[in-house]
């Protein structure tokens, strides 16, 4: 959801669960509308962490995933992959065919890649054409092992359907953790490799690793 549509949602989300802290605190009689207050507080809490077009999380909630990522792995010491997606040349389809054909689009590549994730991987919406996938437990070759068997499952999509004649294909910028990482940091390097695969072509994958740490010892 846009960012000037997210704050009064927050801002109606905390004066709902204000409301129902007061209720239960003062025992009052209209007590009974809790459950229907607290189903309201959930469609809320949905609505302020997904995507409004794909369902997917939005930028906010998936920053906050990568951030638990990040401890979780820092406790275990494994590595995970980051990876960020695009749609390539949606400008000339939303040029040729319009908006919503390209939402559409947007839409319908959101649900279909999600569906081929692991259930252990956290996929979100993080810009109007970038999509972030966090592969827990996963080095860059297996992450690249996963978006071509991605890209095979989207080849069997009817994507003329939507749009005729159209075929689509998609660029991926690939990153893995490092030690002290933060979200944005990954996020930044994630992106620098997805453009640098749209310079390629089409379909194309990139890879960008951390930079190795100064070198601290003293030689002999």
């Amino acid at each position: 959801m846009p960012a000037d549509q997210q704050a009064p949602l927050h801002s109606a989300r905390h004066q709902l669960a204000q409301l129902i802290a007061d209720i239960r605190e003062k025992h009052e009689a209209d007590s009974h509308l809790l459950p229907q207050l607290e189903a309201l507080l959930q469609q809320l809490d949905q609505l302020n962490e997904h995507d409004y077009l794909t369902g997917a999380l939005n930028r906010r909630a998936l920053l906050n995933q990568l951030g638990n990522e990040l401890a979780r792995s820092y406790r275990t010491g494994h590595t995970f992959t980051l990876a960020i997606v695009s749609v390539d040349h949606l400008e000339q389809i939303l040029d040729s065919h319009g908006q919503e054909t390209a939402r559409a689009i947007l839409r319908q590549f959101a649900l279909e890649f999600s569906r081929l994730l692991r259930t252990l991987d956290v996929f979100g919406r993080t810009a109007a054409n970038e999509f972030a996938i966090i592969m827990p437990t996963t080095w860059l070759d297996q992450s690249r092992k996963a978006i071509v068997r991605i890209r095979s499952g989207l080849d069997q999509n009817d994507w003329a359907a939507i749009a005729p004649g159209y075929q689509l294909h998609f660029s991926t910028g690939l990153t893995i953790n490092q030690l002290h990482d933060t979200p944005e940091a990954m996020m930044t390097r994630a992106q620098t490799a997805l453009r640098n695969a749209r310079l390629q072509g089409a379909g194309q994958v990139a890879e960008l690793e951390p930079e190795l740490p100064p070198f601290s010892g003293q030689e002999d």
